[in-house]
């Protein structure tokens, strides 16, 4: 994969955690990248069908998905003397930035699946 990188940890009850966050400017990353996530999350649909839940409720696998858009605009700052204060002027706002944030947890089973799947190490 070229925009989902996972780091990898896992608890005391021997869940694992696969976590990668992206974030980026362009349009045609964000659709690289949102890709990948598609096919991340098909391939687990598929592999284990009807076993996503909390795994603390008898899952083999779950996940979650967050998305962020920030708008970004320069500030032109000046200091008024007469009245002891800054004065803002708000520029044009840039291009939008996304993040996405996706989290797997997973079986020992899903996770050796998992890493075998999409070479992670």
């Amino acid at each position: 994969m070229k925009y989902l990188d996972f780091d990898y940890s896992e608890d005391v009850h021997d869940v694992g955690v696969f976590e990668a966050m992206v974030a980026m400017s362009s349009p045609l990353q964000l659709a690289a990248a949102r890709a990948e996530v598609v096919r991340v999350l098909a391939w687990a649909h598929e592999a284990y069908p009807d076993q996503r839940a909390p795994l603390d409720e008898g899952g083999e696998w779950d996940y979650q998905l967050d998305g962020l858009q920030e708008l970004t605009a320069v500030e032109t700052l000046d200091f008024d003397v007469a009245r002891q204060q800054l004065v803002m002027q708000l520029g044009p706002f840039g291009p939008p930035r996304h993040s996405l944030t996706l989290s797997l947890m997973g079986t020992v089973q899903f996770c050796v699946a998992f890493r075998a799947q999409f070479e992670v190490d």
